[in-house]
């Protein structure tokens, strides 16, 4: 259990929360803002009136709210794991966590706003279950990626460590 609190595992939950966190400003960001594809629920509330566009921003602010406590929260959780980012591989870690943690979020979203409640769609009209699907497939490839990666750092790191040891 020590090992898992404060070897390679400290990681875990920091580097999940970040990327949920990121992948959520990235998508309130970029798809809601700049691209304006979609709202949080434009899909129920057509953003074609001053009221209706009123109530996807208040919306938006409040899915980017939780994306910003996500990301505040694997900061707090990666502050008190530093101890463990001294450990080789913990880089490759952390950056697989965050992918995965991105990823993981593309599914979610995607599968339960675009999908399940339709919500919104990631660029609703023609092909819009396109975008969709591309959206999952992203997530999913995202989410793989990072658990490879992840899984890479503690594996790669141990070899390492075996070879100083023999030097």
């Amino acid at each position: 259990m020590n090992n898992i609190v404060h070897g390679q595992h400290s990681l875990a939950w920091p580097a999940i929360l970040l990327g949920l966190g990121l992948g959520g400003f990235i998508d309130g960001i970029v798809l809601h803002q700049i691209l304006q594809w979609h709202h949080m629920v434009s899909e129920a509330y057509q953003p074609n009136t001053v009221g209706n566009l009123e109530l996807n921003t208040l919306a938006d602010g409040f899915f980017l709210l939780s994306t910003w406590i996500l990301t505040v929260a694997g900061l707090a959780l990666l502050y008190r794991a530093s101890a463990g980012l001294r450990q080789r591989g913990s880089g490759r870690m952390l950056a697989g966590g965050a992918l995965a943690g991105w990823g993981l979020f593309n599914l979610v979203e995607g599968l339960i706003d675009h999908q399940i409640l339709g919500l919104h769609h990631v660029r609703p009209g023609a092909n819009e279950l396109l975008f969709d699907l591309g959206y999952l497939v992203l997530g999913a490839a995202m989410l793989t990626a990072g658990i490879w990666l992840y899984r890479r750092g503690p594996m790669r790191s141990s070899l390492l460590q075996h070879e100083d040891k023999t030097l």
